[in-house]
């Protein structure tokens, strides 16, 4: 063991010796001991726990994310997960989650999920669990299951139509004059779904349909919408109720943002990759802010997406020559929940399904994994009195061959997260789309 140096500050090794805790997602009594030691640090004031993933599909990187929601249920008061899943689409899965509408976890594993998610077998496993949960009689609050995510796909991005939807059938089931006809100049702006939704715009602003005179005006009437929401407020949860209001007043904002955001995807800019992640991101954020305020007074929220939406400083993508930062969901959350929020970032050793080899001597990587036992969780905390200089030096280890998700651990890392969870190895979900090679 590398020992402390003579300002008394910790050396890396040492960090990891005295601060680090092993478990095993197989070994119930040592994972539940695990997670109880890392919540007790944290906390009672934590409101919103974000899990990342350091790459999408990671089948015991999803495991231990199960595992971890399970004992947050059990033993830490938590009642929701939050999922990098489009938000429309969440509530499909949440009526299964809750025994209602569809009869098995086929009839939502494409309708309930976007990006293909609902095919993983780990999200099954996961809905399966919070299904036979709730129907237990036992248990007087039941788990709720949302999307958080905006409602795209990888090349395209959903038409508005399914949040407009949703927001003027609420205002009908409570009587609102004047619905129809303003349903009626919102169909006729809409148009086809597919144009909103053509692949070809992601890459070529020309194709989108975002700044046409109808989707201007389109953006006009949802704000009118949202502003008789406001307006009207007293009187629709007379009508209805305060959760039902409230979740139509959330529909309204998530078509305000997809709109900006179709905006965005027909605008020639320098800056419209970036414009583009950033609206993602706020949107994200801003439908958590919205699960957490649904969820004070039953329980906590976990919230799961990758490692790069979750962290607290700025995001990076290099896409060919360029590069580009954005804010994600972290940064957000900071400011919104303050210490009400807190992270778990994730990290791998290896990983052939991934295309992930040893990592390189030196890097945080390797020296995380060369603890023992096959799973880590290790506090950063700002650095737990690390030596500055140590860190910055640190090497990041070469990236995935296969797995264009994947992000390794930087310096950084230090920061963005208040805990580590490191795993040796992961495979890859069956369910999850083909890799190269």
């Amino acid at each position: 063991m590398a020992r402390a140096s003579e300002s008394g500050q910790l050396s890396l090794d040492e960090w990891i010796a005295r601060e680090g805790i092993p478990f095993s997602v197989d070994s119930a009594p040592s994972f539940n001991n695990a997670v109880d030691r890392l919540m007790a640090s944290l906390g009672d004031e934590v409101e919103v726990l974000g899990f990342g993933e350091t790459l999408h599909g990671g089948n015991d990187i999803l495991s231990l994310r199960n595992r971890l929601f399970e004992r947050l249920v059990e033993a830490h008061g938590f009642s929701a997960i939050a999922i990098e899943s489009s938000f429309p689409r969440g509530r499909l899965v949440n009526e299964y989650v809750l025994g209602r509408g569809p009869a098995s976890y086929d009839d939502v594993q494409d309708t309930g999920f976007s990006h293909g998610f609902g095919k993983l077998e780990a999200n099954r496993e996961l809905v399966e669990w919070m299904r036979q949960y709730n129907a237990g009689s036992s248990h007087r609050t039941p788990l709720q299951f949302y999307g958080v995510d905006l409602p795209s796909e990888m090349m395209g991005t959903d038409s508005p139509r399914q949040s407009l939807r949703f927001v003027l059938d609420y205002l009908a089931s409570v009587g609102d004059a004047g619905i129809q006809e303003r349903r009626r100049r919102i169909d006729s702006l809409l148009g086809e779904d597919s144009a909103w939704e053509n692949p070809a715009a992601a890459m070529d602003p020309a194709q989108s349909i975002g700044l046409t005179p109808e989707a201007t005006r389109l953006r006009i009437e949802t704000e009118d919408l949202i502003s008789r929401l406001h307006v009207q407020r007293p009187e629709l949860v007379a009508k209805s109720d305060e959760s039902r209001y409230l979740e139509a007043l959330q529909y309204a904002r998530v078509a305000r943002q997809l709109l900006n955001y179709h905006a965005a995807v027909a605008r020639e800019s320098s800056e419209r990759v970036a414009e583009l992640l950033g609206i993602r991101d706020a949107m994200m954020a801003d439908n958590l802010a919205y699960v957490a305020s649904r969820e004070r007074g039953q329980g906590k929220v976990l919230a799961f997406a990758h490692n790069g939406h979750l962290q607290r400083s700025k995001s990076q993508l290099q896409l060919g020559p360029g590069v580009y930062s954005w804010w994600p969901v972290g940064a957000h959350l900071k400011e919104i929940f303050g210490p009400r929020y807190a992270v778990i970032g994730s990290a791998v050793g290896v990983s052939e399904a991934n295309g992930i080899g040893k990592p390189e001597p030196g890097t945080l990587e390797a020296r995380l994994a060369a603890a023992p036992g096959a799973g880590l969780f290790i506090p950063t905390h700002g650095g737990w009195g690390l030596s500055p200089s140590e860190i910055a030096s640190l090497p990041v280890r070469s990236g995935s061959t296969k797995n264009f998700s994947y992000i390794p651990l930087t310096p950084q890392s230090f920061t963005d997260f208040d805990w580590l969870a490191v795993l040796d190895s992961t495979g890859y979900d069956s369910g999850a789309w083909p890799l190269p090679g």
